[in-house]
């Protein structure tokens, strides 16, 4: 099983994690992003949903023409874990 999320690592994650935001009632973290158009945020999902694959974990997302609003939460864990951290910062790796 993986485990929940330390309390100094979650005191930690605005520093870590600067552009994700807590999710209000639940024990998780989300992201929204715009793109120039749908074309481009498809793409962006196409790179996440290749990357989720490689870590054998995957968002929680929806996308609307040029947004994208991912959550990321380890449903293993209760909550979350040290897969949602580094799953998000490769995301934010993918945008540079």
């Amino acid at each position: 099983m993986v485990e929940p999320l330390s309390q100094p690592r979650r005191d930690a994650l605005a520093g870590l994690l600067p552009h994700w935001a807590p999710t209000p009632g639940r024990d998780a973290i989300r992201r929204e992003l715009r793109f120039r158009d749908f074309s481009e945020a498809f793409g962006f999902m196409t790179r996440v949903a290749l990357l989720a694959e490689t870590q054998d974990h995957h968002p929680e997302w929806s996308n609307v023409w040029n947004r994208v609003e991912i959550t990321l939460t380890t449903h293993d864990a209760g909550g979350l874990s040290e897969r949602d951290i580094r799953m998000a910062q490769a995301i934010d790796a993918l945008l540079g």
